[in-house]
């Protein structure tokens, strides 16, 4: 068991509401109490708080009473985390970390273990963006009757407003707010595909496991087309383009290169990822990293 308090990481504190009311906050004020109750009510032994961490959820290291070890999470209460656990049930450990346990009413999920630090991030390009593709493809499955996950037309609507706003502070990127919110309006109803989508894929959510080469972590599961999860992907290291000579060209070339691979149209893939480049673009570029969000907005108009 625990014998020192449990602090949650300073990047987790810094990343939610500074407003002692809120409920994000209040939740954080409840944390270190909330991993200790089920820290004892699993009989699992603390090893440390993983840190520098994330900014959307608390992951402590743990051994659970056998010895093995695991990862015990804690995501920040929300939509969009609303319903990991039943995502991961879904997917069993196909192409995903293994949920051991969850617990509803903390919110908490018990892990297999994997190497925190090591992503596909520390792989070379190609050869990252390869074992990705392979990843996200076991992910997109039927999602099954009475499922309780979100559709993609319902995510994308309530992200509509935001971009209009973000836009409105980010003037010149005017055009490509429009052109973005005219894909947005068609895109949903454009293809019938229904398969359950990580939601949030990058290179940075596919760790080094035990069990297999490489598992996803940490999705944000929602229903709908997979152009939509691998757009994402296109987006993925976009800087590693920027740097080099011909970065148009080439951002339509892995445009074409993955939706050849995993059988996406491009057409469709394109249309995401410059929906995807321009939302992200305009709100960095409003209240978060200007910089990369103005080189997000200008890989849209390369598409």
């Amino acid at each position: 068991m625990a014998t020192a308090p449990i602090e949650p990481p300073q990047r987790l504190v810094s990343s939610l509401s500074s407003d002692p009311e809120s409920p994000v906050r209040q939740w954080l004020t409840a944390l270190p109490t909330l991993v200790q109750q089920r820290l004892e009510a699993w009989e699992l032994t603390l090893e440390r708080v993983h840190a520098p961490g994330g900014r959307s959820s608390l992951l402590a290291l743990v051994r659970q009473q056998d010895g093995t070890p695991a990862a015990l999470k804690f995501p920040v209460p929300g939509r969009v985390s609303a319903h990991e656990a039943a995502a991961l049930e879904v997917w069993d450990g196909w192409g995903a970390v293994r949920l051991l346990r969850s617990d509803d009413k903390s919110g908490a999920l018990l892990l297999e273990r994997l190497q925190g630090g090591v992503s596909l991030r520390s792989l070379p390009e190609a050869k990252a963006l390869l074992e990705a593709a392979g990843t996200v493809r076991r992910l997109w499955v039927q999602p099954g009757p009475g499922h309780p996950f979100e559709t993609l037309a319902a995510r994308t609507e309530e992200a509509v407003e935001g971009l209009r706003t973000a836009g409105a502070l980010t003037r010149a990127a005017g055009p490509l707010v429009e052109q973005a919110l005219e894909l947005r309006r068609g895109l949903p109803d454009g293809s019938d595909e229904q398969f359950l989508l990580h939601g949030a894929f990058r290179q940075g959510k596919v760790l080094a496991g035990a069990r297999a080469p490489w598992l996803a972590v940490g999705p944000a599961p929602v229903v709908g087309e997979r152009a939509y999860d691998l757009a994402a992907l296109v987006l993925d290291r976009f800087e590693d383009l920027l740097a080099g000579s011909g970065a148009a060209a080439a951002a339509r070339r892995r445009v074409a290169k993955l939706a050849d691979s995993l059988e996406v149209d491009r057409d469709r893939l394109r249309d995401w990822t410059l929906y995807r480049a321009v939302d992200t673009g305009v709100r960095e570029a409003a209240v978060g990293d200007r910089q990369r969000g103005e080189q997000l907005l200008e890989f849209a108009a390369w598409l």
